[in-house]
Formats: C-alpha cells, sequence, structure tokens
C-alpha cells in the first residue's frame, strides 16, 4: 500500500487528470467512487486498476492482489466528486465496445440516448435499462460523457457490465437498421400514444435531449413516434421517468 501525500507525485497527477474528459479516454480508465459503487465494481468484476483510499479510512473488503494508494485527506478531496465522500474509490479500466462487437441476434432491445446532458438522468437510465434487461445502451455523440463520475455513481453499478456503444448517430441508425430492428422515438409531436401500439420483437427506443427533444435526424428515420399521455399542468417528463415507462411497455409485449 503506498501512502501519496505530495501534489507532485506523478501517481496523484495520473488520478487528478481522470476528473477531466478527455484524459479519461487518452488513459483508457475513469473514477468511480462510494463504498457501494466499490463493491459492486469487486461483485461485478470491473477491470480494476487500483484502489484510492482517503487518509485514515478503513473498510472490510478483499482488496487482495489489488493496488492500493492512500492519498492524504488534502489531495483525496482534490479528486473527490462528492459533498459527503465516503473515502474510497477505484481507478477503472474502460470496457471498449466498437460497432463490430453488435450482435443482432443478441442485441435485440435497444435504448438510444440523443444529446442527454444531465449526468444523474444518464446514469439512471442505465441503471433502469439494466433492470429492464435491455442488451445495449447506443450513446449518440453530444451526450454527456458516460464516464462522467457522476453518471457512474447514478448507474450504480450498471455500468460495470452493460454494453453501452458510443458512436455517432449515423453509424447507430446504420447498425439498427442494418439489424432490421424497429426505431421508436419519444416525441410529443404525434397523436401515437406509447401505451396503444405494438412494439416489434426487436426495438430500439429513442430519447431526446431533456430540453429539445429528439433531432430531426431521428424523427425522419423513425419507424414510429410515440407519446406519453401527461394528465396534469406539467410541460414534459422527466427523461428518466419517460425511459421507464416505455421500456415497460417493450418488456411487457415481449413477456407475453
Amino acid at each position: 500500500m503506498a501512502y501519496i501525500k505530495s501534489k507532485d507525485n506523478e501517481k496523484f497527477k495520473t488520478i487528478k487528470s481522470l476528473l477531466a474528459s478527455k484524459k479519461r479516454y487518452k488513459e483508457k480508465k475513469y473514477l468511480a467512487e462510494g463504498l457501494r459503487t466499490v463493491e459492486l465494481a469487486l461483485e461485478h468484476g470491473a477491470d480494476i486498476d487500483m484502489v484510492i483510499l482517503r487518509e485514515g479510512s478503513e473498510f472490510d473488503l478483499d482488496l487482495k492482489d489489488l493496488r492500493v494508494h492512500t492519498l492524504s485527506k488534502d489531495l483525496y478531496d482534490q479528486v473527490s466528486d462528492t459533498e459527503n465522500s465516503q473515502g474510497i474509490m477505484v481507478v477503472v479500466k474502460m470496457r471498449d465496445l466498437s460497432k463490430e462487437d453488435f450482435d443482432p441476434s443478441r442485441h435485440r432491445k435497444v435504448l438510444v440516448l440523443d444529446r442527454l446532458q444531465d449526468p444523474g438522468n444518464v446514469g439512471t437510465i442505465i441503471r433502469t435499462a439494466d433492470a429492464m434487461g435491455f442488451d445495449l445502451i447506443c450513446m449518440a455523440k453530444g451526450c454527456v460523457d458516460v464516464y462522467n463520475p457522476k453518471v457512474v455513481r447514478s448507474a450504480m453499478g450498471s455500468g460495470f457490465y452493460m454494453d453501452i456503444l458510443l458512436e455517432s448517430q449515423e453509424v447507430i441508425l446504420s447498425i439498427l437498421k442494418g439489424a432490421g430492428l424497429q426505431i421508436v422515438s419519444s416525441s410529443l409531436d404525434t397523436d401515437n400514444y406509447y401505451d396503444e401500439v405494438t412494439y416489434a420483437d426487436g426495438c430500439a427506443l429513442v430519447l431526446g435531449n431533456e430540453a429539445n427533444g429528439i433531432n430531426d435526424f431521428w424523427i425522419e428515420n423513425s419507424d414510429l413516434l410515440v407519446k406519453i399521455p401527461m394528465y396534469g399542468k406539467a410541460e414534459s417528463f422527466n427523461v428518466a421517468i419517460s425511459a421507464a415507462l416505455l421500456m415497460s411497455k417493450v418488456i411487457k409485449r415481449k413477456n407475453k
């Protein structure tokens, strides 16, 4: 176990650099903070590069065969992304899923995220897609970084093993069309209610930006547009709630 107390330490500099998206992708690593998150990383076999502890923190975890670094309280606070940190995080190696990894026989329930920006929403959607039994999440360019610490934390471990593809919308569309998936987009500009339409066995749900909805590209290339009825005065649903409602209908249809 190495103890680090200098901000000039090269290992500390590398850890701190992972707070920036550009550096994360250069190093192919990201930070995952919190005791439960670390427990899930261990449980689900995430590729852990190192464990980082705050000075004075003790945990009943099996960390054998893992590199463990202890940071002084001041240094740990500089890399922590939470207000009330528990004093533990891990550096995890990214899973590189490319378009060549798409399996049309296995990836039949797909979620497509179009320019979603809120880390909490995206993390919650990843977790919900996992719970709903979806096979793949496609994140089009323009979305918040899936390895943003807040996304990782909100996903509650699901991001360690869920298949997540990061690509342009053009590449994602080509993959979905090539697999013969029905493309269903959430939009207010339709008369089709989500609970009154038929979903195909192979279905890709598209969810749009929190403020502006899906863009014209997906509207023009969708097989079906659906909306969720609203009975109160609210202008719209939270996108994570919309995702849960839509996915539940797809799963219900398939379970029948």
